[in-house]
């Protein structure tokens, strides 16, 4: 469709009765009319899925949707506050770190090599060990096209342009997707167990990293409701991801073993590469680094609860 076509369309939808009804609506009504209106499209989308393709497939994609809002959980503090302490977003994402540590270990990698092994005896580990390697060498090619890690300050302050910022956030979501993918193929192995387990690890991932995003925004002079929704639509990237992620080792079944390694390479680099050099950017942050540990044994200990 050209440009043309396209701006006719959009003057027809413009002129339609129910646009013009919503556009009468005091402010706070369109937010809310706006959000029931996706909330309604999207529970009415994995109904369907549901009934007529594959409960997987609709579980791993509501799995995947509840991780990605969690960033915008994470970002509510940026409605009340212009700044955090960098002690306390460095003891969250210790936390985080942790947890999906653990989360990777428990729920991608035992679960691939166990699947691996059940397609290709004796060879499952094999299976796994290259495919973490593809997957962590796939985002280092994706951080080559966005190393927001290079565009921190000297002595990691926040950014300080509104560039950076966008260069950040682009990153955040290129590094939310395998984060959905790991979700989706999680479920797809049939045991919505591991899928819970490492759905709750990412959404909890989520909540410092939404804050992250949200919080260089409102200092740099955007509305907070405004920094909150960006916050948000960078972790809504995850559902995409949650969605082929499924679908595929649904479809492809030898493809999970190599999926759930992935999606725990990808993981595995985004833990080590970004988020503890984070939390240990000024110097040893011991605090930092038994929070990590607490998260590990946190997400250990959930982990066997789920699944046994």
């Amino acid at each position: 469709m050209n440009s043309q076509g396209l701006n006719m369309l959009c003057e027809k939808f413009r002129a339609s009765v129910l646009y013009q009804k919503y556009v009468r609506l005091p402010p706070l009504a369109q937010k809310l009319s706006l959000v029931s209106s996706i909330t309604f499209l999207t529970t009415l989308f994995l109904v369907a899925i549901y009934f007529f393709v594959d409960p997987i497939i609709a579980m791993g994609a509501f799995a995947s949707i509840l991780a990605g809002l969690a960033t915008g959980f994470g970002a509510l503090p940026a409605l009340l506050f212009k700044d955090v302490s960098s002690r306390t977003l460095y003891l969250m994402l210790g936390g985080a770190a942790g947890v999906m540590l653990a989360a990777t270990a428990f729920s991608l990698i035992v679960p691939g090599i166990q699947a691996g092994n059940q397609l290709w005896p004796g060879l499952g580990v094999y299976v796994v060990a290259a495919g973490v390697l593809i997957g962590a060498i796939f985002l280092v090619l994706a951080d080559s096209w966005l190393p927001y890690e290079r565009f921190l300050g000297e002595s990691g302050e926040t950014f300080d342009s509104l560039r950076k910022i966008w260069l950040f956030i682009a990153a955040i979501v290129m590094h939310n997707l395998p984060e959905g993918m790991a979700v989706g193929v999680s479920f797809g192995s049939g045991d919505w167990h591991n899928g819970a387990a490492l759905a709750i690890a990412i959404g909890l991932q989520n909540i410092p990293e939404g804050l992250a995003v949200a919080m260089p925004l409102v200092a740099l002079g955007y509305r907070r409701q405004q920094a909150v929704l960006i916050a948000t639509l960078t972790g809504l990237i995850e559902p995409v991801g949650g969605f082929f992620g499924v679908a595929a080792v649904t479809m492809f079944l030898p493809l999970l073993p190599i999926g759930m390694a992935f999606a725990a390479g990808a993981m595995l680099f985004v833990i080590s590469d970004d988020i503890i050099p984070e939390t240990q950017s000024r110097g040893k942050a011991r605090y930092a680094t038994f929070a990590l540990m607490f998260g590990f044994i946190v997400m250990m200990i959930l982990d066997n609860l789920i699944t046994t």
